[in-house]
This record gives structure tokens, sequence and C-alpha cells, in this order.
């Protein structure tokens, strides 16, 4: 049977290994601007973290990774720093999407496509088709994604295929439309750059989503940094709604905390 992909309306498998970590890599600007350089230089340096921080995960056991590396509200950035950002982001499926592919890590975007150029769309189709059969960590990349055109494209892809059941919709019905919904949702949310926020990110997916937001600016988080978020992770009690009596056992022992 399939495991349900909603922490709503089951209950999932958690351990001490969170199996989904989304990332809201903030930060890159304001390591430039601490050290005298251009804003272009920090977002240069968040891409080579993004290299570690991918092959860490992949190393821990995570088995999905979501990075948020360009928001719907990101096009309201200045000219000169969006058109850098598409650049870093065509560099990546150049010349990293080879490497993934390598060491058998899945590729894919999530997002709204229709603003990227003809050249952009085939550079991330052609990614995504040569790693669709990867069976190890699967990177899905956030590129002019909102958390709130999510929920709304997933109510027209389902308006599209089943226009008779908008009356009596259920969060079943529309589940499998999300962006991430072969995924389980994440069980750690992490946000670099000292912001308390999710900014639009994985609105529905977040729902039981444990937090961690950390002062660290992105081009200074490392493993060590990573291995903080995920003992952390390992402390909380994931209820999904539930009391912390109901999650101990007969003797008495707490058996769904995060990290047993």
């Amino acid at each position: 049977m399939t495991e349900p992909l909603s922490s709503t309306l089951s209950i999932p498998v958690t351990g001490p290994i969170p199996r989904h970590i989304a990332i809201i890599m903030d930060g890159n600007g304001r390591w430039a601007q601490k050290r005298y350089l251009p804003r272009v230089a920090g977002h240069r340096r968040g891409a080579e973290v993004v290299r570690r921080i991918l092959m860490t995960c992949r190393d821990r056991g995570v088995e999905h990774l979501t990075l948020f590396a360009f928001s719907s509200e990101n096009w309201r950035r200045p000219p000169a720093e969006v058109t850098l950002l598409m650049r870093l982001f065509r560099s990546m499926l150049e010349g990293e999407v080879a490497r993934m592919h390598e060491v058998n890590i899945r590729f894919r975007v999530i997002g709204d496509l229709s603003r990227f150029d003809g050249a952009m769309i085939r550079l991330i189709e052609q990614a995504e088709a040569l790693t669709a059969g990867n069976t190890g960590l699967t990177l899905s990349v956030a590129a002019n994604y909102g958390g709130r055109w999510d929920i709304l494209q997933a109510v027209r892809r389902l308006a599209q295929t089943r226009p008779d059941c908008l009356a009596t919709l259920s969060e079943a019905d529309l589940v499998p439309h999300l962006a991430l919904a072969d995924a389980p949702e994440p069980d750690l949310f992490i946000r670099t750059g000292g912001e308390q926020r999710v900014s639009n990110f994985l609105l529905w997916q977040l729902a039981y989503t444990e937090f961690y937001f950390t002062d660290v600016l992105w081009p200074e988080f490392d493993a060590d940094e990573l291995d903080r978020a995920i003992q952390s992770y390992q402390q909380r009690e994931r209820r999904f709604g539930r009391t912390s009596e109901q999650l101990r056992g007969a003797d008495g022992v707490q058996r769904e905390v995060a990290g047993r």
C-alpha cells in the first residue's frame, strides 16, 4: 500500500534522520556586504555551499532535499541581481546535474516555469529526464515557486481532471496535484540568516514540520551546522495532534521523539 503523504490524514513514519529536509538559503547578500563585496559574490559562494550540503545530506541518509532557490516574489529584486541568479541557475543546470547523475541523485525543479525562457526550460527538462531513474536522494529546487501558487495550481489541475469533485473537495483529492506530491512532507525546515518566517515556501507541506532557525548566513552553513539542525530535530516530540501520554507505551517509555 502506498504511504499516505499528508500529515493531517495519517501519522507519518519518522526516525532519527529526517527523511525530507527543506531549506530557505538566506543571507548570501548580507554575507557579501559584511565583507565589502558585491552581492554577486555572496550568491556565488552560496551556490558552492549547495553542492556541499547536498552531498552531506546524501551521506547522512536524507532521502529528499528541497531548496528554495528563487521565489515568485524575488522578481521584485534589482534586475541585475535577478539576471545573476538566472545565470547561476543555468550554470548549475549545465555543470552540476551531470555530477549528480553520477552519484545517483535525482534532480527536479518545482515552480511556475512559464517565466523562464525556452532555453532554460529545455535545460530543466533535460536534467529531469537524465536523472529520473536515479534512486538516491531527490533534490527538488524551488524556482519561481510560491506556496500560494502551489495550492492554486493544484486546485486548477484538479478542476481540469475532475470538475465534478469541487463541491466535495477533500485533502485527499488535492494532495496528488501539489508540487511535491510524490515526496513525504518535510520533517525538518531550516532557515539560515536569522529571519524567522516561511516566506511563502511550502505552505501546505509544512503543516507538521519541525522548524529550525539559525543566525548563520547561508555561505557559512556547513556540515557541522546541518548536524546541529538534525540534532535539534532529534530532540523534538512529534505528536501530530496527539498527546504526550498517547506516545508512551505500557512501560511509560516515550517512543516517538524524532530521535528514537
